[in-house]
């Protein structure tokens, strides 16, 4: 080999070393830096706080128990200014509203002008929810009985949220479909398909994490919705209760006491880089009760 050929390969392999070593470096860096926490901010529905107080107070009270946030119902007959001065003088933030017709008038029902009704109320939420400085509308987004087949709420709803989509990019707030006891969309599979298939970047999921326990465990939605979940509803769910008093009773039961691992969904949060918003959607009441809520969740997010 000439000498000039050697010099050349040698400076070589040790730029490739120098190369790989900074790398492998990084690398572990990396693997080395801590995962963020996946529930970090503290919500609750507005509906739970049981106080007589008016606007201002109950955000005050809220602010004072440690919450970062509440999710108002819309539409609604709150007084908008009076909600955006209680927000702007205490901090509480509003996250999101939860659209308050999607029971009464499902995106699923026959009547078309019911269905027209419902998304007339969506869209108000999302107008609602950009001047409250929020991100998502939770929307149920159809429901499977009597007069309803799975095919029928899976085609319905899906054509009335494609016309709300030029709403969602106007607004720039998201749809959230929230997973209930609506009969439908009961795969945790299903639900990706569901949001996957209408190809947009404003839809995903609204993950009640306590609401799966009757028929499928929270990890196996977590792992196949991924970045498809916009926020976080918590509350827990009793196997025993269930089974000894009855369904519904299932849920009669305070965080840590029931039957979900908080561990197990805390790491496969983590393990899809969620990091954000997580509202209490349990009974409510006044002072004493918000406050065992809020430590309550302090013990579900640092499980």
């Amino acid at each position: 080999m000439q000498r000039r050929d050697f010099l050349k390969n040698t400076a070589m392999a040790a730029s490739a070393v120098a190369v790989g070593s900074s790398v492998l470096a990084g690398t572990e860096a990396v693997a080395a830096a801590p995962l963020a926490r996946p529930m970090v901010k503290k919500s609750l529905k507005w509906g739970m706080v049981k106080e007589d107080l008016s606007i201002m107070d109950k955000f005050k009270l809220l602010k004072d128990l440690g919450y970062d946030g509440v999710e108002l119902d819309s539409p609604d007959k709150l007084d908008m200014k009076e909600v955006l001065a209680a927000r702007d003088k205490t901090g509480l933030e509003l996250p999101g509203t939860v659209n308050s017709m999607h029971w009464k008038l499902p995106l699923s029902d026959p009547d078309p002008k019911k269905r027209e009704e419902c998304v007339k109320s969506i869209e108000k939420a999302l107008y609602d929810t950009k001047q409250y400085g929020g991100t998502t509308v939770l929307v149920v987004p159809g429901v499977v009985n009597a007069n309803v087949t799975y095919a029928e709420a899976y085609e319905r709803s899906q054509a009335e949220i494609r016309k709300l989509l030029p709403v969602c990019e106007k607004t720039g707030v998201k749809i959230a479909f929230e997973n209930v006891w609506n009969q439908f969309l009961l795969s945790p599979l299903e639900a990706a398909r569901y949001v996957d298939e209408f190809k947009h970047p404003m839809v995903g999921w609204y993950f009640d994490v306590g609401n799966v326990l009757r028929y499928s465990w929270p990890v196996s939605w977590i792992e196949a919705l991924n970045k498809r979940i916009l926020k976080l509803d918590l509350k827990e769910f009793s196997f025993k209760k269930q089974n000894d008093l009855g369904l519904w009773k299932g849920f009669d039961v305070e965080f840590m006491e029931g039957d979900c691992n908080w561990s197990e969904v805390n790491k496969a949060l983590q393990k899809i880089g969620y990091s954000g918003w997580a509202s209490a959607e349990v009974s409510g009441g006044d002072r004493k009760r918000l406050l065992t809520i809020r430590e309550k969740m302090d013990l579900v997010f640092n499980a």
